[in-house]
């Protein structure tokens, strides 16, 4: 129950309840201290007027007066004339006195929050207004037992009352609540958990009913939540459909291209000069063709496995790569510089780390080669203490437009002409599994460069 909105609820409700009940049993018990000795005024007031009848009376008589008014001795004060109306003797001093005309609230307050918790017997002169405007003033002295004893039983009653009155009002609130909140909460948790169950079913998707404005606002809310998942789902699952149909045109593609690559192998044996000029081309088309398909289909693949981490030495990596670019360069003009400390290790997956730096370089080495002009691919490598930073960097023509608004976008991105784009979106995907980060630095007439920031955090 506690664990609960409503039981909560219910306790929080008894606790302010209880404190608004002793913020008002103070002024309460302060105003019954009053009435109570203002009640002995008039009682002492009244006992004697029999001393105003008959000017001599019996002292068993003017005993029985100031027992019945509780008092020890009353003084009237009457023509400016004061007089000692009825009087006996007195236990001990007096120990204190209180005037009640025109006493200020917090004076009564603080006087009745003493007389509670002061235990010791007393006796104090109270002085007060005559009722009925019978005399300037009338003064008292009386015993404080019977005062508190009274104080303690009303207060007692108070608290009584107050706590049937707290638990009524709980009880009350908590059916409320329980109405009004906590069943509209267990209705939309339900609607949730039946979405949730199926969230492709749009029967599922939740209807707002409810009359309060903020529960109204969240169920609108969600069933706008559970509007555009499920759209979201459904284009997914059509976008998935594609993918795998997209998958199989590339896989069937790439084995009749593979084909085409043989024929064109003896066609450009040919003799025949048109045949020698076009052959090339022809060559060159079907092989992007083909790495289209093979990039598609390496992109359609499973989520890439996480990298298996390891020290490595980053020159060997890179010295791998230039080897294998330097027999694709053919006749085109193109140099290579390796400025990467043969100690240096790096904590990474070697085979992605190569796969990366191997697209990095591939791009750059095609796009000198589309540009006819010679030019220079160097791959710089350092460190610092909370990184290994390796830039890849050429002397190209720069990335087209297209390719910067669209970097790292799958058939969007392509650095190259004819690229696809996969290659990066590949390549930083598995930089992020690193920890890491793949980043475009600069490109413009003087050339290209990327940055991989792998960072050495936990580093073994």
């Amino acid at each position: 129950m506690l664990n609960s909105l409503s039981g909560r609820f219910l306790i929080l409700t008894v606790i302010f309840v209880m404190l608004a009940e002793v913020l008002i049993f103070v002024p309460s018990i302060a105003r019954y201290r009053e009435d109570y000795l203002l009640s002995r005024l008039e009682r002492a007031q009244i006992a004697s007027l029999a001393l105003l009848a008959d000017d001599m009376i019996s002292p068993d008589l003017e005993e029985e007066l100031l027992r019945n008014a509780e008092v020890f001795n009353v003084v009237l004060r009457r023509d400016e004339a004061r007089q000692l109306m009825l009087s006996s003797p007195l236990p001990q001093p007096i120990h204190d006195t209180y005037d009640l005309r025109n006493a200020p609230a917090f004076e009564l307050i603080r006087d009745a929050m003493i007389r509670l918790f002061d235990s010791e017997p007393r006796v104090i002169r109270v002085v007060g207004n005559p009722v009925r405007e019978a005399g300037l003033l009338i003064e008292i002295t009386m015993e404080t037992a019977p005062l508190r004893m009274a104080m303690i039983d009303y207060g007692l009653r108070i608290l009584v009352l107050s706590a049937v009155i707290s638990a009524f009002t709980a009880v009350l609130l908590f059916m409320a609540v329980r109405v009004f909140l906590v069943r509209p909460i267990k209705g939309v948790i339900a609607h949730m958990q039946s979405y949730a169950a199926n969230p492709e079913d749009a029967r599922r998707i939740m209807t707002p009913v409810s009359s309060l404005r903020e529960l109204r606002e969240a169920e609108e809310a969600l069933a706008t939540m559970q509007t555009q998942l499920t759209s979201a789902l459904k284009q997914k699952e059509r976008l998935a459909q594609l993918g795998g149909a997209v998958a199989k045109v590339s896989h069937d593609l790439r084995n009749m291209l593979t084909s085409a690559q043989l024929f064109t192998d003896r066609i450009e044996m040919s003799e025949d000069p048109g045949v020698k000029r076009l052959a090339p081309k022809l060559v060159n088309s079907i092989t992007r063709a083909v790495h289209l398909c093979e990039s598609t289909l390496a992109f359609g693949k499973a989520e890439e496995p996480a990298p298996r981490l390891s020290r490595v030495y980053l020159a060997d990596i890179v010295s791998d790569v230039v080897d294998s670019e330097r027999l694709s360069v053919g006749d085109h003009d193109i140099s290579f510089a390796e400025d990467v400390p043969a100690t240096l290790q790096v904590r990474a997956d070697a085979e992605q780390l190569y796969r990366v730096i191997f697209n990095l370089v591939r791009n750059a080495r095609q796009a000198i080669a589309q540009s006819g002009e010679p030019g220079e691919i160097s791959i710089h490598a350092e460190e610092d203490d909370a990184r290994w930073l390796i830039r890849v960097a050429d002397t190209g023509p720069g990335l087209p437009k297209k390719a910067r608004e669209h970097l790292f976008t799958p058939f969007q991105g392509g650095a190259t002409k004819g690229g696809s784009g996969l290659g990066l979106a590949i390549a930083q995907e598995l930089i992020r599994g690193h920890g890491g980060e793949l980043r475009l630095d600069f490109t413009g007439a003087e050339g290209t460069a990327f940055e991989i920031s792998l960072p050495r955090g936990g580093a073994g």
